[in-house]
C-alpha cells in the first residue's frame, strides 16, 4: 500500500496525546520484538527509530499515515514502549503505566491493537497477559508473529499452532511477518484497512518518499 507519513508527537502523559481523529492502530509487544521495524516496513520509510538496545522507546510515538492525494490522514500509528525489559529503571516503567494504561483503556479513536510476538522463541507469559488484558478491555487485536524469516518454513508451521494454543487465539488472528522478506505485508495491511474502514483501489506499492 502506497502511503505518506508524518511524525505527530511523543507522549508521556495523557494530556500530551494528540486530539483524537483518524482511526488509530497501536503497536504493542515485548522489548526488541520488532515494533519499529514493522512500522517502517509497512510505510516504506524509517519513521520509527530502531535499535539493538531494548527499552529505547519510552513514550507513545504517534505517526499520521495517509494515501497520496488524500487531504487528511487515513490512520494514526501509535508506537508504544516495549514491555518485559527487566533492565529498564523501575521509575521509568512505573511512569509508563500512567500513560499506557489510560491510552489502551480510554482512547476513543483506537480501533486495533497489533500485538507483536517473537515467533523464534517460546511463547512468553507476558504476551498471554497482554492478550487477556486486551480481551478484558474488549479491544480488537491481531497477533503479529515477527522475525518469521529467521526460522525455516517447517519450523514456522510447527511454531504457529503452539503460539495459538498458548495465547488462546485462533489461527485467523495470527499473521506471520518478516520486515526483511515482507512476509505478511499484504495480509497485515488488509487487516488494518478493514478495521479502519479504508478502501484502497490501488496496487500495493511502497512510497518512494515515505513522508509528507
Amino acid at each position: 500500500m502506497k502511503v505518506l507519513t508524518r511524525f505527530v508527537t511523543s507522549a508521556a502523559a495523557p494530556l500530551q496525546f494528540p486530539p483524537a481523529g483518524a482511526p488509530e492502530i497501536a503497536f504493542l509487544g515485548r522489548s526488541n520484538v520488532g515494533k519499529s521495524s514493522l512500522i517502517n516496513s509497512l510505510v516504506g520509510s524509517k519513521i520509527a527509530k530502531t535499535s539493538n538496545t531494548p527499552g529505547r522507546t519510552q513514550t507513545i510515538n504517534f505517526f499520521q499515515v495517509r494515501r497520496p492525494g488524500k487531504p487528511s490522514p487515513d490512520f494514526v500509528f501509535a508506537d508504544l514502549p516495549g514491555y518485559g525489559y527487566a533492565r529498564a529503571p523501575k521509575e521509568i516503567t512505573a511512569q509508563w503505566a500512567q500513560f499506557i494504561n489510560p491510552y489502551l483503556e480510554e482512547r476513543e479513536s483506537l480501533v486495533l491493537c497489533l500485538s507483536l510476538v517473537d515467533v523464534t522463541i517460546p511463547p512468553q507469559a507476558l504476551d498471554l497477559q497482554l492478550m487477556d488484558w486486551l480481551r478484558h478491555m474488549d479491544r480488537q487485536f491481531i497477533v503479529v508473529a515477527t522475525k518469521a524469516d529467521r526460522i525455516s518454513n517447517s519450523q514456522l508451521r510447527a511454531s504457529l499452532p503452539k503460539l495459538c494454543d498458548h495465547l488462546r487465539v485462533l489461527p485467523s488472528q495470527v499473521i506471520p511477518f518478516s520486515a526483511k522478506s515482507r512476509l505478511g505485508y499484504d495480509e497485515l495491511w488488509a487487516a488494518i484497512k478493514a478495521v479502519a474502514g479504508v478502501e484502497d483501489p490501488g496496487t500495493n506499492q511502497i512510497s518512494k518518499t515515505g513522508s509528507y
